[in-house]
Parts: C-alpha cells; structure tokens; sequence
C-alpha cells in the first residue's frame, strides 16, 4: 500500500509539473509564433519556428497528462480514465496541426520576398488563409481540452482526489473553455477571456498537486 502511495504521489508531482510547464510553454509559443505581416515572415523565422516547436512541446505535454493520469484514474472508473485519455490525444493531435499551419509561413514568406507584383496578392490571401485555419485547428484543439478537463474532474470528484473546490474550480473553467471555444468558432472574439478561468485553475491545481499531491485518503478507502 505504502509503495503505491508513494507512485501516486510521483505521479501527482510530474502532473503538476506538467501543468505549470504547458502553461508556461503556451504563451511563449503564441508570442513567437505569431506570424504578423507575410514580409516580415522570413526576417524572424527563427522566431516563429521556435514557437511552433513549443507548441508542439505543449502538445506533447498535454499527452503525456493522459498517459500519467490513466492508471490513477482507472482505479475508480476505467471509462473515465480511457474518456480522459482519449481527449487528451485528440487534443494533442490538433494543436499539433495547427503548428504546422504556423510553419508553413515560413516557405511562404521566402516566397513572397522573391515574387512578382502579380503574385504577392495570391501569397498573402494564402498566408491569411492559413493564419485563418490555425486559428480554427487551435479553437478546435481547445473544445478538445474542454472535454477532457470536464471529463477529469469528474474523475476528481468521483475518486476524490483533489478538494471539492478544486473540482467545482474546474468544472467552470473547463465549461468556460468548452463554450467559448465554441463562440470563437462561430466568430464571436472573446479576447481569450474565456480562457482565464481553465488557465488559472491549471496553475493553481499544478502547485497543489507538486505541494500536496492527490488526497491519501482516496488511496487508503481504496484498499478498505
């Protein structure tokens, strides 16, 4: 009992971890991967090439907390956990994407700088098209995330693995993402507004899982 504890308690550290990271690793992947004018593509394509590694990092990230809560959660419910896991992959494969649509300013940049006065126009309704679909592939990845943070804290309350006001936290901030992603879609600009409530449980839950890890409790009930 002791030995699994202490694996769960590892667990909810590298989760923690996970979390601060991608929080952190997102924002600075939206501010170097912001293409910005077609002609100034290829001036700062290091730049936008780094960012788009970390949103691939972010993605990876975001895998990886399926895979590390799959068996913490499959002790409660195994639907859960699986639902959990499959969300998060879906969500890792689409952010993914949408760095690819970030990397392709790149070529089209050095293209641009190299093309005639007739061709300019065809390049730059391209790039704003592909500015356009990782926009939507983004939107898109976080419904994904909505999904899957609903789908854990109801785990969470399930096992009972985190304070209640953890769980009611999340359930918010993950509808919040959920329905606004949604309104983005369909063109409304929520200024990422409805981002902060997720975003802000993310850090704060990440902190507590690193100091206090998932409640002992939940564990010793478990082997009763």
């Amino acid at each position: 009992m002791e030995t699994k504890v202490n694996t769960y308690r590892l667990t909810a550290k590298v989760v923690g971890i996970l979390y601060i990271l991608g929080f952190v690793v997102g924002i600075a992947g939206s501010m170097l991967g912001a293409p910005g004018q077609l002609e100034t593509v290829s001036a700062r394509s290091m730049m936008i090439a780094i960012g788009a590694l970390l949103w691939v990092i972010a993605a990876a990230g975001d895998a990886a907390h399926g895979v590390m809560m799959f068996p913490i959660l499959k002790q409660n419910n195994e639907r859960i956990a699986l639902g959990y896991l499959s969300a998060r992959l879906v969500e890792a494969a689409i952010i993914a994407v949408s760095a690819l649509f970030i990397l392709l300013q790149i070529p089209l940049g050095g293209e641009f700088l190299k093309a005639s006065a007739s061709e300019t126009a065809y390049l730059q309704s391209l790039s704003a098209l592909f500015v356009q679909s990782q926009a939507y592939a983004y939107q898109i990845g976080m419904v994904a995330l909505g999904m899957a943070g609903l789908t854990l804290c109801y785990g969470f309350y399930r096992a009972k693995l985190v304070p209640q006001f953890f769980v009611i936290w999340g359930f918010i901030g993950y509808v919040s993402f959920l329905i606004g992603s949604m309104l983005e879609i369909l063109g409304f600009n929520l200024q990422l507004l409805h981002t902060l409530p997720g975003g802000l449980w993310e850090m704060s839950i990440g902190i507590w899982l690193i100091v206090k890890g998932f409640n002992s409790s939940a564990f010793v009930s478990e082997s009763t």
